[in-house]
This record gives structure tokens, sequence and C-alpha cells, in this order.
């Protein structure tokens, strides 16, 4: 043992500390100094016996504590282990139940998505077809419309009184405001079909959009549901945890997808009822065109058989006043000669009677001969009188007949050029007219 003095070390009562007494309030025990000079020099190092006990019994207490403690600790650690365990557990398997609803209600949502789109699609190809269906018809119509007016020029070419407004005339005019009215109509209705084509390509996108989404997040969600706590793929994300403020609840969720389906439905809807009213619209147009090219061809023929009936007639007539013109030739030339054949009975009675007007004295007396002489050169010249004034007649007769003849040929070469326009130029060329096929669009 070294000769040092030892410092001494500050008292410590383990029994007070045993019995939850502090040392500042536990009672200051005097030690009695150990007799002995072997204990000189080494008091301040030693505990006293009493002071042992305590310690010792002190520990003892501490130490029975402690191994309370500890096992209180661990059955409550324990219990803590389980519960929350179990709570894991139900919370882990709530959190896939729920992926697992998400899941459904996901697909469900996607399988609606991808309804509307494919009917989006059909109806956008329809309505495509029926776009080119109202252009072929509306390029249809051209033929008509040209067909209308040269109708119309042609027929101005119609000579003197054949020049008429008549029942063609006025079908044709109808027909061509018709064209007009029903090519404006499909255009309109090509703009609207056009508008909706729009429409429905956007709704699609917008659609398309929302799907691809909802296609991700299903595959997400897909594989979230998958983890579980052997999943060598997993780990921590401690921000992951935080609540987003911008991100959306389920309500503004579903709102959002059922609002552009509502936007879908309704534009499927509209193109329903589009595409009724463009097959409508198609089907009008045709009948009315169709049922106007009818008209104005049994107004055509009408006016052919009209044409040729008065053609015939003047024919008939013509023959007839050419006769007349014959007969009336060969009558003037009967008068002629009867005038002629006057001129020697009346050179004979007017010889006569000058030789008569030579007799002498009483000799020159009106007897019976010179009576009969003279009532006979009356009778000749009362007769060329007539023969003449009927010669007259017969020549103005003449010259009205050959004015009849004139105006006849006139008259018959207006029929037939009219004829020949009606019915070689314009009905001809109505046989170009487009069939109902062409006129709906196909």
């Amino acid at each position: 043992m070294s000769s040092d003095v030892l410092v001494s070390r500050p008292h410590y009562d383990s029994r007070a500390v045993a019995q939850g007494v502090s040392e500042k309030d536990s009672p200051s025990v005097i030690l009695q100094p150990s007799s002995g000079s072997a204990t000189a020099g080494f008091r301040s190092a030693k505990y006293t016996p009493a002071e042992w006990f305590s310690n010792y019994l002190a520990i003892l207490q501490q130490a029975g504590t402690d191994h309370h403690e500890a096992r209180s600790i661990q059955r409550e650690s324990k219990t803590l282990n389980q519960d929350t365990e179990a709570h894991t557990l139900e919370t882990q398997a709530e959190g896939t139940r729920l992926l697992g609803q998400r899941l459904q209600d996901t697909h469900y949502w996607k399988s609606e998505l991808q309804r509307h789109i494919e009917q989006l699609l059909a109806d956008t190809q329809a309505l495509l077809a029926l776009k080119t269906r109202l252009e072929k018809a509306l390029d249809a119509t051209e033929t008509p419309y040209a067909i209308s007016t040269d109708n119309l020029n042609c027929r101005t070419r119609r000579a003197g009184p054949d020049l008429v407004r008549d029942t063609v005339e006025e079908e044709l005019l109808k027909e061509v405001n018709l064209i007009r009215s029903v090519q404006a109509l499909l255009k309109r209705t090509t703009a609207q079909v056009v508008s909706q084509i729009k429409m429905n390509r956007d709704v699609k996108q917008t659609l398309e959009l929302d799907w691809s989404d909802k296609y991700q997040a299903y595959n997400l969600d897909d594989r979230s549901g998958r983890h579980s706590n052997t999943s060598p793929d997993t780990q921590l994300h401690p921000s992951s945890a935080s609540m987003q403020d911008q991100v959306c609840n389920s309500t503004s969720w579903s709102k959002f997808t059922q609002d552009n389906l509502t936007k879908a439905l309704q534009e499927e809807r509209t193109t329903s009822g589009l595409r009724v009213l463009v097959e409508q619209v198609l089907q009008d147009t045709t009948h009315d065109l169709s049922f106007q090219c009818s008209s104005v061809d049994r107004a055509f023929s009408q006016r052919c058989v009209e044409l040729i009936e008065a053609k015939t007639l003047l024919d008939m007539k013509h023959t007839k006043i050419l006769e007349q013109l014959g007969a009336q030739e060969r009558n003037i030339v009967a008068l002629q000669q009867a005038i002629q054949n006057k001129e020697a009975p009346l050179r004979v009675a007017q010889s006569r009677l000058y030789l008569r007007s030579l007799r002498p004295n009483m000799e020159l007396c009106r007897d019976d001969p010179q009576l009969s002489l003279e009532g006979e050169v009356r009778q000749i010249d009362a007769t060329v009188v007539s023969l003449e004034q009927q010669l007259s007649g017969a020549r103005g007769s003449l010259a009205h007949l050959e004015e009849a003849r004139l105006t006849l040929e006139k008259d018959i070469s207006c029929k037939s050029q009219s004829l020949f326009i009606e019915r070689d130029r314009c009905m001809t060329q109505r046989k170009r007219y487009p069939t109902i096929s062409t006129l709906s669009g196909y």
C-alpha cells in the first residue's frame, strides 16, 4: 500500500437511496473513529460494515427494481409489438384492399372511356363518309345545273312566234332555282358535318388523354398492390408520405371523368341526330331533284307532242295550199284563155256592125240583125268585163295563197327548228341527268 495519504471521497448513504430519501435529507451519521494504530492514515478510504451492508442492499434493491422495470418494459414491448404488428398488417391489408377497389374503379372508368373513344371514332368515320357523300352529291348537282341552263340557252334560239314562255321554260326555271337551293343546303350541311367532326375529335382527344392517365395510374396502382413485406424492390421514400395540397380528391377525380363522358355522350347524341339529318337531307334533295327532272321531261314531251301536232297540221294545210295554188294558176290560165277567146267573136260582131253602118240612105235602119248585133257586142263586152273581174279576183286569190304558203312554210320551219331544239338538243342532253344514286352521293 502506498504511503501517500488518500484523498477522502464524499459520503454516500446507500440505505437512504434504497429508502428513497435524498442524501441531503438523510440524517448525518457520525462515524466513530477507529481505534488502533493500524487504521491510522487509512480512515478516509474505507467504509464501515453498516455502510457495506447498506450499499450492497441498495445495489440488490436497485437491481431488482431494474429487473422488474425491464420485465415490465419487455411485456409492454411484446404487447406493443404484437399490437403494432397486427395493426400494421391490418393497415397494409386495408391499403391493399383499397388499392384493389381503386383498380376496379379505374378499370371501370378506363373501360367507359375506351367505349366512348371507340364510339366517337366510329361516329367520326361515319361523319367522314357522310361528308364525302355530301361533297359527291354537291358535285353531282353541277351536271343538272349545266343541263338546265343549257336548255334555257338553247330555247332562246327558237324563232318567231315559238319564242314563248311556256310550261317547259317555267319548269326549267324552277329546276334551276331548286338546284341552287339544294347546293346551298348541301354546303350548309357539309359545314355542320365538318364542325361536328372537329368537336368529336376534340372530345376524343380529351378522353384519350384521360384514358392514358388512367392507364398509367392503373399500372402504378397494380404495381403498388403487388408489393409485400418480402418484395425486393421496395425502399424508403420519407417525403412521399407528406400530403400534397395541389392534388385532387376522389370526388373531383370522379367528377372530372364523368364530365368528360357527359361531353362525349352529348357529342354522340349530336352526331346521331346530325347523321339522321344528313340522310334526310340527301333523301329529300334527291327526291326533289328527281321529281323536278320528271316534271321538266314531261313538259318537254308534251311540248314536243304539241309541236309535232302543229307541224303536222301545218304540213297538211301547206299541201292543200299548194294544191289550191296549182288550181288557181290553172284557173287564171283558163280565164285568160276565155277572155282571149271572146276577142274573135267581138271582132266579128263589131266588123258586122261597121259594115252595116255603111248601108246607104234608108237601108241604114235598126232592123233585127242590127239589134241582134248590138246586143251581141254588149253581151261580149259584159262577158269580157266579168271574166276580167274574175281574173283579177283569181290573181288576188293567188297572191293570198302565195302569202299563205310563205307563212306556212316559215311557221313550219319555226316548228321544225323548235322541235329540233326541244327533242334533239334538250331532251337528248337531259339523258345525261345524274341517277338517283349519284345524286345521293354514292
